[in-house]
């Protein structure tokens, strides 16, 4: 089991939209990415966590790459965003 853990810094008015986003590509991530296991939406003040379980590390790594990330989920993702996304994997011991 591996996590890929990436935290938004999303101002309060673009939060909705932010989170519209989250819903509108949860479900293709788990039906169409290698090793999808789960998906979550974590928010507190300071920032928004997206949370997604795989089976590997390779394929958290690897979905970074895909269509589905860099075309869609970036693209809508990225207006609404106030700094640079932190990106993490982690494997589970």
């Amino acid at each position: 089991m591996a996590y890929l853990e990436i935290t938004l810094q999303v101002d309060d008015e673009n939060r909705a939209a932010a989170a519209g986003v989250y819903s509108k590509y949860k479900q293709p991530f788990l039906d169409t990415i290698t090793g999808a296991q789960s998906k979550e939406l974590l928010i507190r003040d300071e920032d928004v966590q997206v949370l997604h379980g795989f089976d590997t590390t390779e394929n958290a790594n690897a979905y970074l790459s895909t269509e589905l990330f860099t075309g869609d989920v970036v693209r809508e993702l990225g207006p609404l965003l106030a700094a640079d996304p932190e990106i993490r994997v982690y494997d589970v011991a």
